[in-house]
C-alpha cells in the first residue's frame, strides 16, 4: 500500500472521527431541536441510546447542549455584536456552531479556547466550505480576545432587557415575575433557573434503606446532599451523571424524581389496600411513590392518553418491584371508572415553568398564551376527576408551574364550581416551609428544588 493510499485512509478516519465528535453531535442536536417541536431532553435521550460515545463524552455532550440552550440569549447578544452582517440570517448549522463554540469559551473554563474554536470552524468547513468557516473562525477568535470588553445592556436603562440578556430568559417571562415578585426575588429566581441542577433521587423503601443507598454513594465517591424536605430523598452533586448505569438504579433501589414532585404525590396519602387513579401518569414517578407509600397493596390505575408513554410506567414498575400499577391508554377528560377511587391524582399538563433549571429549552418553547391554553385543559381534566372520587375521598391537583393561572386560580375555580369539595391544608401532610395558604408551593430560588404546586381537596360524604 503506497503513501497516497495511507494518507487517504487516515483522512477518511479523521473525517469519520470528526463527525462522531461531541461538538458535532451537539451542533446537530441543536439544529434538529430548532427545526422541530421536539424537546431537547428527548433528543438527547435518543442520542445517548444510539451513540458510541463513552460516559465522559456523553456528559460533555449533555453539558454543551443544555448549556448552550440555557444561555442562548446571552450568547446571541455577544454574537450579534461581533458578527459582521445579519447574524440572525445565518443558517442554523452555522449559528449553532458559533453558539457551541462561544458557550465553551464563556462558560467552560477547562476547555482550551483553541479547541472550542477549531472544532466549530471544522464543522462549518465540512458542511459549508472554507469561506463560511473563515467567518466563524474570525468571529470566535475576536470574541476570545475581547471578553473583558464585551458590553451588555445597562441595568438602569431597561431592567427587563438587562435581565433578559444577562440571565437569558424571555422578556415576557421576566415582566410577569417582576410584577409578581419584585426586582430582588426575580433576579434570584433567574439565577436559580440557570444553575446546573443537582440530580434528585428517591429511595425505594420497599427494596432497601436510605442508609444502604448512602453507603453505596460513599463507596463510589459520589458527592450527595440529603433532601431538606423528604426523608428518603437525596440530591447527587455530580452533574450529568449516568444514573441508569448504576447498580442501585438497575436493582430498583432508587427513582429519579425531583423533591417537589414527590411532595405533591405525598399529599395523596393513600392507605394500603385502597384504589388510586393517577389521571396524567406518564412517565410514572408519582405512581411509583404512591405504590411505595401503599406498601404495594391495593390498586393504582395509571392513565395516559398515549399508549407509547405507558411503556415507561410499565418498565419502571417492573424495575422497582411494584405490582399494583395498572396502565390504561385513556383521555383524562372523559375517562370513566364506575367503582370510583379513594384518591384521584391530577398531575396536570402545564407550562412546566418551574423546571427551567432541568429543562432550559422550555423557556424558549413557551409563550404567554400557553399559560391560558393550559388552564383550559386543566379545568376539563379536573371536572372529570371530580366524578371519579368516591364520597369522603381525596382529589389532589398538582403542576410543575409557578404561575397562578395554572395553580391557585384553577383550584379556586374548581372549589366554586364543585361545592362538594373542600380544601384540606397541605400543612397537615408536608413541611410548613413548602406550604402557603393551605397549598404546596415551591420555588427554585427559595427551596432549591423545582417550582411546583399542589392542593389536596376532600369530597363530602
Amino acid at each position: 500500500m503506497d503513501e497516497l493510499e495511507l494518507d487517504s485512509i487516515a483522512q477518511d478516519a479523521e473525517e469519520i472521527s470528526h463527525y462522531q465528535s461531541v461538538r458535532y453531535k451537539a451542533v446537530k442536536l441543536l439544529s434538529r431541536y430548532e427545526r422541530s417541536d421536539a424537546y431537547i431532553d428527548k433528543l438527547l435521550d435518543y442520542e445517548m441510546r444510539e451513540t458510541t460515545l463513552n460516559s465522559l463524552d456523553k456528559s460533555l455532550l449533555t453539558e454543551i447542549v443544555n448549556g448552550t440552550i440555557r444561555w442562548r440569549a446571552k450568547i446571541d447578544w455577544v454574537l450579534n455584536g461581533f458578527y459582521r452582517g445579519d447574524y440572525q440570517k445565518c443558517l442554523n448549522i452555522v449559528k449553532n456552531a458559533l453558539r457551541v463554540g462561544l458557550y465553551q469559551i464563556l462558560f467552560l473554563n477547562k476547555i482550551p479556547i483553541h479547541a472550542a474554536v477549531d472544532e466549530s470552524v471544522e464543522i462549518v468547513k465540512r458542511i459549508q466550505g472554507e469561506k463560511t468557516a473563515g467567518i466563524v473562525n474570525g468571529v470566535l477568535r475576536n470574541i476570545s480576545r475581547n471578553i473583558p470588553n464585551i458590553r451588555y445592556p445597562e441595568r438602569e436603562e431597561d431592567l427587563v432587557y438587562y435581565f433578559s440578556v444577562i440571565y437569558s430568559h424571555p422578556k415576557w417571562m421576566i415582566k410577569r415575575w417582576l410584577e409578581r415578585f419584585g426586582e430582588s426575588a426575580t433576579e434570584n429566581l433567574l439565577y436559580a433557573n440557570n444553575k446546573r441542577p443537582l440530580i434528585p433521587i428517591r429511595v425505594n423503601l420497599l427494596k432497601t434503606s436510605v442508609e444502604a443507598v448512602i453507603d453505596y454513594l460513599k463507596e463510589n465517591n459520589i458527592i450527595f446532599l440529603p433532601s431538606s424536605y423528604l426523608a428518603n430523598g437525596i440530591h447527587l452533586k455530580l452533574h450529568n451523571l449516568d444514573i441508569t448505569s448504576m447498580e442501585i438504579f438497575k436493582k430498583g433501589f432508587i427513582s429519579i424524581q425531583d423533591t417537589s414532585a414527590s411532595l405533591a404525590a405525598m399529599l395523596c396519602a393513600p392507605q394500603p389496600g385502597s384504589t388510586v387513579i393517577d389521571l396524567c401518569a406518564a412517565p410514572g414517578g408519582k405512581s411509583f411513590l404512591l405504590a411505595e407509600s401503599m406498601n404495594d397493596s391495593g390498586k393504582i390505575i395509571a392513565i395516559d392518553k398515549y399508549k407509547s408513554k405507558l411503556n415507561f410506567i410499565e418498565e419502571g414498575a417492573a424495575r422497582l418491584g411494584h405490582h399494583i400499577i395498572h396502565t390504561l391508554a385513556e383521555d383524562a377528560r372523559v375517562f370513566e371508572y364506575k367503582e370510583g377511587a379513594e384518591c384521584v391524582l391530577v398531575d396536570a399538563p402545564c407550562t412546566g415553568l418551574g423546571t427551567l433549571a432541568k429543562k432550559p429549552d422550555i423557556k424558549w418553547k413557551r409563550e404567554i398564551e400557553d399559560v391560558i391554553n393550559c388552564s383550559i385543559l386543566q379545568k376539563e381534566i379536573l371536572d372529570n376527576a371530580a366524578k371519579l372520587v368516591i364520597p369522603g375521598g381525596t382529589l389532589v391537583y398538582s403542576t410543575c408551574s409557578m404561575e397562578p393561572e395554572e395553580n391557585t386560580d384553577i383550584v379556586n375555580w374548581f372549589l366554586e364550581s364543585h361545592p362538594e369539595f373542600s380544601l384540606e391544608p397541605a400543612e397537615k401532610y408536608l413541611p410548613a416551609e413548602v406550604c402557603k395558604d393551605g397549598f404546596m408551593q415551591t420555588f427554585p430560588h427559595l427551596h432549591e428544588i423545582d417550582g411546583a404546586y399542589a392542593a389536596r381537596m376532600i369530597k363530602s360524604k
